[in-house]
């Protein structure tokens, strides 16, 4: 339970092992006493214990009534209003809760390497090529390998509308990221608080349109300029449209059984009215400033057909690359995930946001790193098809947190289709847009190296 944003936790009853054999007896407490400290008029810390002598025998599965009380303490501290999360934050930093973060950090210390080695070695042999190539040591008419689709590499991508709106959403996706970390680190936001860090979300999601329609449109119109509403549009709903019909059906399902997790009224039209009045029209800004401020894409042309690669191994084809690349991915942020789901759906404190910024980071920095791998193995064997399948393994860690997270709901002690539909409702709008983002940072990261790749090549 939370008072004033601070959590409070305690024991609600005790077992009683019977010498006899007789079976355990169950007991529910009945008294609760809260010892409050307060500066001033703000709230510093709560705490809450059960008086044991006062419970109620429930070991017989009966109807009862049972008469709860309770009881308040007021006591006046000095500590500032600013310090009183520090006493969750030592709880996160236990030797047994520290001990996790650092092999979290030593896990992904370990993959960084060994992936960024492999594509220091990638490079290595591209500068290689490329230097043996101008001085003429290949014959020009016999080139092979990821020469040999400069040509195609550069092709458009199929499906241009959906592609450019998936970069934009994306991009505008871990900018709010970002925004919410600084916000956390200045001390605006902190855990537990269940007002501020939605009404945050709200808020920079709607600002940060700006950036979706920005990066759809100027992307979108270095191949072609008509159809760029139909773009930015759908970079506007791509995100919000799902999350806003998942969150519908779990409000409605919460209002006809008269659960408290129903969203009010208030907070639908307060939420629809940021939308309208900052999210709309800053995404119209963006989509202006994109098509204002747009370039052509450098690249050679390209032919008029890509070539078809008939055989590939498993490892280099599309369900292959997603399984590597989000393998590699989760298997760094798989320590840190386990802490945040036990203290979102559990009762663990998770209060420590500097590691999971390092974590975040780590997990951009493998992604980036293992797309540029598997885009060089791609090219190598003459597969120019990189554009759509750098996006999804860079997304398919959302596929391993989706079944990371029905692990953790069959391993709970979470219960009932009411508390299911809420768990995987939210969690499949979390993995979304992770998918999103990293699939974003997967393209870019491989552009980059594509780009980086192929100027010394001639074209034709």
């Amino acid at each position: 339970m939370y008072y004033d944003d601070l959590p409070v936790w305690g024991f609600i009853g005790k077992v009683e092992r019977d010498s006899a054999g007789m079976g355990p007896s169950y007991y529910l407490f009945k008294n609760i006493q809260f010892n409050i400290l307060h500066n001033n008029n703000q709230i510093i810390e709560i705490h809450a214990f059960c008086d044991p002598n006062i419970s109620e025998d429930i070991t017989n599965d009966v109807a009862m009534e049972i008469k709860f009380t309770y009881s308040v303490s007021w006591k006046e501290t000095s500590t500032p209003f600013k310090s009183r999360m520090n006493r969750y934050s030592e709880a996160s930093l236990l030797p047994a809760l520290r001990k996790i973060h650092w092999f979290s950090f030593s896990n992904s210390l370990v993959i960084i390497l060994l992936t960024g080695y492999i594509s220091f070695l990638i490079m290595k042999k591209v500068k290689n090529d490329s230097r043996r190539h101008s001085g003429g040591e290949e014959e020009e008419d016999k080139e092979v390998g990821w020469r040999n689709t400069h040509r195609d590499v550069f092709a458009c991508p199929s499906k241009k509308t959906l592609f450019s709106a998936v970069l934009g959403t994306g991009s505008q996706l871990l900018i709010l990221v970002v925004v919410l970390f600084a916000l956390s680190f200045m001390g605006i936001l902190y855990p537990y608080s269940r007002g501020s860090l939605p009404t945050s979300l709200v808020l920079v999601f709607a600002l940060t349109s700006l950036v979706a329609g920005y990066i759809s449109a100027s992307f979108y119109c270095q191949f072609v300029e008509t159809g760029l509403v139909r773009c930015v549009l759908l970079a506007g709903m791509l995100f919000l449209g799902p999350v806003l019909f998942i969150i519908f059906i779990l409000n409605l399902v919460a209002a006809y059984i008269g659960a408290t997790a129903a969203l009010p009224f208030r907070t639908i039209v307060v939420v629809t009215l940021v939308h309208t009045l900052l999210g709309i029209p800053f995404l119209a800004v963006g989509g202006l400033l994109g098509y204002s401020f747009r370039s052509a894409f450098v690249a050679p042309y390209p032919k008029k057909s890509q070539k078809e690669v008939l055989s590939l191994p498993w490892y280099l084809r599309t369900p292959g690359q997603m399984f590597i690349g989000g393998l590699l991915a989760f298997s760094v942020i798989i320590s840190e995930l386990h802490q945040l789901y036990a203290s979102i759906w559990g009762y663990k404190i998770y209060t420590v946001p500097i590691i999971l910024f390092i974590t975040f980071i780590s997990l951009i920095m493998v992604t980036a790193i293992s797309s540029v791998s598997l885009t060089y193995f791609q090219l190598k064997v003459e597969d120019s098809k990189w554009w759509w399948r750098s996006v999804l393994r860079g997304g398919s860690v959302a596929i391993f947190m989706f079944l990371y997270s029905i692990y953790f709901y069959a391993k709970s002690n979470m219960n009932g289709s009411f508390q299911a539909a809420f768990y995987f409702g939210y969690n499949a709008c979390l993995c979304f847009a992770f998918f999103l983002m990293l699939g974003t940072v997967s393209f870019y990261a491989s552009l980059m190296f594509v780009r980086r790749m192929y100027p010394a090549v001639k074209s034709e």
